[in-house]
């Protein structure tokens, strides 16, 4: 049995429908990069000021005003992204987000990050 998702329009999506298009169209900006790399090593879901102040610290400002512009950023731009391409499920009202693919089918693409950096 293959496990399901749910995209942010509720479509259930295959760990097997997440195409290598749409895992390279996430992984080619570095906060989607951050993102899934913190996400694929927390066993639940993790709070979005947690993840801010990660992608803070990686990018050597984390300063308030720093952590604040990301936390848009990620609420605006990164998150819906990752939620359509069906790897992550963020609940907006508790500010919670969570990997909902199995770690194995973005293992390849963090070994790229990983080897970048």
């Amino acid at each position: 049995m293959t496990p399901k998702t749910r995209n942010s329009q509720g479509a259930e999506i295959d760990d097997a429908d997440v195409s290598p298009t749409r895992l390279f169209r996430a992984f080619a900006e570095t906060r989607r990069q951050y993102a899934l790399t913190y996400l694929a090593q927390k066993p639940a879901a993790i709070h979005l000021g947690d993840l801010a102040e990660y992608i803070a610290l990686k990018e050597a400002a984390p300063t308030y005003d720093r952590y604040q512009r990301i936390l848009v950023d990620l609420h605006h731009r990164h998150l819906p992204h990752l939620q359509d391409a069906g790897l992550v499920r963020y609940d907006e009202a508790a500010e919670r987000l969570e990997l909902v693919v199995d770690r194995d089918v973005i293992a390849p693409y963090l070994g790229l990050v990983e080897a970048k950096q």
